[in-house]
């Protein structure tokens, strides 16, 4: 099974947070092969320097998140690129306007279901959206 990690889960992860222990229980339990896209990580290090300006972690502790989290990318993740096609799908996902996506979260369904893969994400809403459009989302 492909799993397409989001930011969520990829802050819950390498920064402590709300939902890291459900992070690291799920991929080690289901052991999936995991997909993370050059946009997931941007929305990655978006919200590590967020902790960093709201003063919750030091530029040193981000520095290192950063580190791990390339290690953890090249090692570990089938790294995956954005496509123009991805976001042509995210605005037609959008444009259906029974829907109550975001941009970015429309970006990263489509991308999740171009590779065929489920949804790992801790964003209720998106989680919802995915499954209306007919992405699988991990039960994370």
């Amino acid at each position: 099974m492909s799993v397409y990690l989001d930011a969520s889960v990829l802050v819950a992860l390498f920064a402590r947070d709300a939902f890291t222990e459900r992070a690291n229980a799920y991929l080690g339990n289901e052991l999936p092969i995991i997909a993370v896209s050059d946009f997931a990580a941007a929305e990655f290090a978006s919200a590590i320097a967020r902790l960093v300006r709201m003063r919750v972690l030091a530029r040193a502790e981000a520095r290192a998140i950063f580190e791990d989290f390339e290690i953890w990318r090249l090692r570990e993740a089938d790294m995956l690129d954005i496509l123009a096609s991805d976001v042509t799908t995210a605005a037609s996902f959008i444009r259906r306007l029974n829907l109550t996506l975001r941009t970015a979260d429309a970006i990263n369904i489509a991308m999740a279901q171009r590779i065929g893969a489920t949804l790992a994400t801790f964003d209720v809403k998106m989680s919802e959206c995915a499954r209306a459009i007919g992405v699988p989302v991990a039960a994370a």
